[in-house]
């Protein structure tokens, strides 16, 4: 079982950078409290927290492909968003997301895999000019979605039903 902990308690005053606006999220980010909504393209999400954060193709705006697990993480989120001029990134996702737009989310993720693939080109190209890695980092975020994804989102769906982290004798719910 993974465990999980709560990041948005951890960030007291930090929590003032996220200003995002869940109603302009970017349709790829993963599931959980931190997104990416309005942010800038200026290419520095990836130079603060690479991974955690990618970019779309058609603007190159930031979203959250991972949610922070450790408070390290957490702190190479915070620095992404301090570093948007937009002030684009929310952290309020635990009050919007509910257990069915998760497991909706989860049933369209072949709409996200179609993307990356057909995308790859751009971010190939990116990366000879800004050495970011992001070609590697959605290769990632395929396999992460093919892999280890859908047990963090269990976890994230019992923390959004009990609001608290699952102990290793609870059963998280099914997606």
């Amino acid at each position: 079982m993974t465990l999980s902990f709560d990041p948005v308690a951890l960030l007291g005053d930090a929590r003032e950078v996220f200003q995002g606006q869940w109603s302009e999220r970017k349709w790829l980010n993963v599931p959980g409290p931190f997104y990416g909504a309005e942010t800038d393209n200026c290419g520095t999400g990836r130079l603060h927290a690479p991974a955690l954060v990618l970019y779309e193709a058609e603007y190159f705006a930031e979203y959250v492909y991972r949610q922070p697990r450790t408070r390290e993480q957490l702190q190479y989120l915070v620095d992404a968003a301090e570093a948007d001029p937009f002030s684009g990134y929310g952290c309020d996702g635990d009050d919007h997301w509910t257990p069915a737009t998760v497991r909706e989310w989860w049933r369209d993720r072949a709409r996200i895999q179609e993307y990356l693939a057909h995308w790859r080109g751009e971010w190939e190209a990116d990366d000879e000019k800004s050495g970011q890695g992001t070609a590697a980092a959605v290769r990632d975020y395929a396999a992460y979605i093919d892999g280890e994804l859908a047990a963090h989102l269990q976890t994230y769906l019992f923390w959004l039903d009990e609001r608290r982290a699952p102990t290793r004798t609870d059963r998280l719910p099914q997606l």
